[in-house]
């Protein structure tokens, strides 16, 4: 049967309850910015795509979507400036659009001279701040930066240093208006790093704090189960009940859902198999996810698998050359680990896709599913304290040599 119309689940109120956060017209004041945590695959993006960009349309702002994670070999400071010089752009007279299309980055107007767009935030060029106050100056709009995977800023000194220019920027836009003209919007997968943008007077939004975004839960499914339905004849409707266990066992993943469902549809032998079908795709698709858990572990050295354990049980994670961290490698290695295994450890982790700098001699999970998979096979792992304490010892006789006892 033709699908008759494209699923669509909105989340209208919860985009009102952020913009109004943003205005300060809420008790969660989201002054200093707001930052949003949740794991990858479960809905921030597209809810920042398909709910929060029109409600601030909607509201007359100007919008910058920044995914730090759009092109990985860039500095995040690089993509930030990059997309405030394209939203300054759209604001270029004739002119300044002729002189770009013939290469030029600069042209004199009226005895003034045009910014460069190419070296905002760089030497020579304009701040962030100015850049920004530029564009709420052409567009009389607030403006609305919304920085996808924001904890990637962290990898970079530069991409750290921007990351206090917006603060600059939003105390210089705000302070002193009755209406808020710059509002910072940053998600993240990984709370633990997004939270370090917050945490500690060195931290650039120190003082703000790090909200969860709601995953989707029982409403979507239903709604995602009534749309499935009005496609399907009678006698091969899904059921909610069905597809809630699914979505729980995916990791309330809307993606792997539609796949779940796509896949028992196809291998759909009549109504009565159709529960068992997406019962089983599911737990297929779960062990499946574990069994890449499992490979990648069973793949990796012994130091590696040390440095792994370390940074999966400990909470916050420890410098991985910190005394902590090597007391820690010692107690589960059984074994000194030097400076140079440690460190050889990490780069092939992050080579692997497993671990992820965050800059200073930090590091993170690139997939936090992979840690929660670790501590639920390995549990036991998890009542082995950090730092074991060291018992006091008792000082043993020393022994009597030879000549000592001949007498």
């Amino acid at each position: 049967m033709a699908v008759t119309e494209q699923f669509s689940y909105r989340r209208a109120q919860l985009a009102r309850q952020y913009c109004d956060a943003l205005e300060g017209k809420t008790i969660l004041d989201a002054a200093s910015g707001l930052f949003l945590s949740a794991p990858r695959r479960t809905g921030k993006s597209t809810f920042m795509r398909e709910d929060l960009t029109p409600e601030m349309t909607s509201r007359g702002w100007e919008i910058l979507y920044v995914d730090l994670w759009s092109d990985r070999l860039k500095d995040p400071a690089e993509l930030i400036a990059a997309e405030t010089a394209r939203a300054l752009a759209q604001y270029d007279g004739s002119l300044m659009k002729a002189a770009r299309r013939a290469g030029l980055e600069k042209v004199r107007v009226a005895g003034t001279l045009t910014l460069d767009l190419g070296k905002i935030g760089k030497p020579g060029g304009i701040t962030i701040a100015a850049a920004l106050e530029q564009l709420h100056a052409r567009s009389a709009a607030p403006i609305a930066l919304l920085i996808d995977e924001a904890q990637h800023a962290l990898s970079t000194d530069a991409g750290r240093n921007m990351l206090f220019a917006l603060k600059a920027a939003r105390d210089q836009l705000n302070q002193g208006s009755a209406v808020r003209r710059l509002h910072l919007v940053m998600t993240g997968s990984n709370r633990e790093k997004l939270a370090e943008l917050l945490t500690g007077k060195a931290s650039a939004f120190f003082g703000a704090h790090v909200t969860p975004f709601p995953l989707l839960e029982a409403e979507f499914v239903d709604a995602y189960t009534a749309w499935l339905n009005k496609q399907t004849i009678r006698g091969h409707h899904y059921s909610a009940t069905t597809l809630n266990r699914a979505f729980r066992l995916l990791g309330h993943m809307p993606e792997l859902l539609k796949t779940v469902v796509g896949r028992a549809f196809a291998d759909l032998g009549g109504a009565h198999a159709l529960d068992e079908l997406v019962n089983h795709h599911a737990e297929e698709i779960q062990t499946l996810m574990w069994q890449e858990y499992e490979s990648a572990w069973n793949a990796l050295a012994a130091p590696q698998r040390v440095v792994v354990e370390v940074l999966a049980r400990a909470t916050p994670a420890p410098l991985p050359f910190s005394n902590d961290a090597l007391l820690a490698y010692k107690r589960v290695a059984g074994m000194d680990l030097t400076p140079s295994h440690v460190q050889g450890a990490l780069d092939a982790l992050t080579a692997k896709g497993l671990l992820w700098r965050a800059g200073r001699g930090e590091y993170a999970f690139e997939d936090l599913r992979f840690r929660d998979w670790f501590l639920h096979t390995y549990p036991e792992l998890q009542s082995i304290p950090l730092v074991p304490k060291l018992r006091a010892k008792t000082p043993r006789p020393k022994p009597r040599t030879k000549a000592r006892a001949k007498k």
